[in-house]
């Protein structure tokens, strides 16, 4: 009875980013907020202050089920 999964993510806990990590990623894309989007395993991580083409060192300060949110480091 309280023992079972439904309605949980069963990948939930598998994120390849946690807060504090730091990563160099090349911009893909930008979110309709602004915020470049780069991509770490596949994983959608918004950088804000980047752009499309920056290739910059980021530092996770947020993470959610399907994506993270980061900054870059200076």
């Amino acid at each position: 009875m309280f023992g079972n999964s439904y309605g949980r993510d069963e990948r939930e806990n598998s994120s390849p980013i946690n807060e504090g990590d730091e990563f160099d990623v090349k911009i893909e894309d930008l979110g309709r907020d602004g915020d470049g989007i780069a991509r770490v395993e596949g994983f959608v991580v918004f950088v804000s202050g980047a752009k499309v083409g920056d290739e910059v060192k980021i530092r996770i300060n947020s993470v959610r089920r399907n994506f993270g949110f980061a900054d870059i480091v200076e």
